[in-house]
């Protein structure tokens, strides 16, 4: 692993976010890397496949082939830890019970809005909890690398992927910069990386707010 691994820098600082008794979702993805850097906090993790209580990922002889996340991805389990149904599950994501979804995205535009289930012309599956998870969290974290494969940023001004909902995101985590949507304003709230605020605005069509703490 190189010395700068950009999804560790995401999930790091999101876990920083995280308060103690919080109910939290994590999205397939770089959401999932969040339970290893959760210490020190009694955060209480919830997978839409019927789990409350999820630990961190198992070492290779902790494996059980029972205990996986929504993502299908092995996971432990916390000495509290409960088991329900699915319809169980949604309902308490609809049920607004959920205080913090961290989802992976593909694209947000400077309102807010999130693009995160599918890719024009690509198999999916479907649309999984994305959708109830926008609507239904008290505050929905996005985590995300700044750029594309292609190098494109994900922050655009109009989504050209499928949005998921019309519920406009807190807040994003990259590996360059923490950024928050208020007032149809993309605010940088802290830089993490080795970029500035104006080779940041240089590469985005749409203008930052500089309301960065340096």
């Amino acid at each position: 692993m190189s010395a700068f691994d950009p999804r560790t820098v995401i999930a790091k600082r999101i876990a920083q976010e995280l308060q103690d008794g919080q109910i939290v979702n994590l999205g397939i993805g770089i959401p999932t890397l969040v339970t290893s850097y959760i210490e020190g906090k009694d955060v209480y993790l919830q997978s839409e496949n019927g789990l409350l209580g999820m630990g961190p990922p198992p070492s290779e002889n902790q494996i059980d082939a029972d205990l996986i996340s929504a993502g299908k991805e092995p996971v432990t389990i916390t000495k509290d830890a409960s088991f329900f149904s699915s319809a169980d599950s949604f309902a308490m994501i609809r049920g607004g019970h959920i205080d913090v979804a961290v989802l992976g995205i593909l694209q947000v535009n400077r309102f807010g809005e999130i693009a995160n289930w599918s890719v024009p012309g690509q198999p999916i599956l479907g649309v999984g909890g994305a959708m109830d998870l926008v609507v239904g969290a008290k505050k929905v974290i996005a985590a995300a690398t700044f750029f594309t494969k292609d190098g494109d940023p994900k922050i655009v001004e109009s989504l050209t992927y499928p949005r998921s909902g019309i519920r406009r995101i807190e807040m994003l985590v990259t590996e360059y910069a923490v950024f928050e949507f208020e007032d149809e304003k993309v605010i940088v709230k802290e830089l993490l990386g080795d970029l500035t605020i104006e080779q940041l605005q240089d590469r985005l069509k749409i203008q930052l707010d500089m309301g960065v703490k340096l």
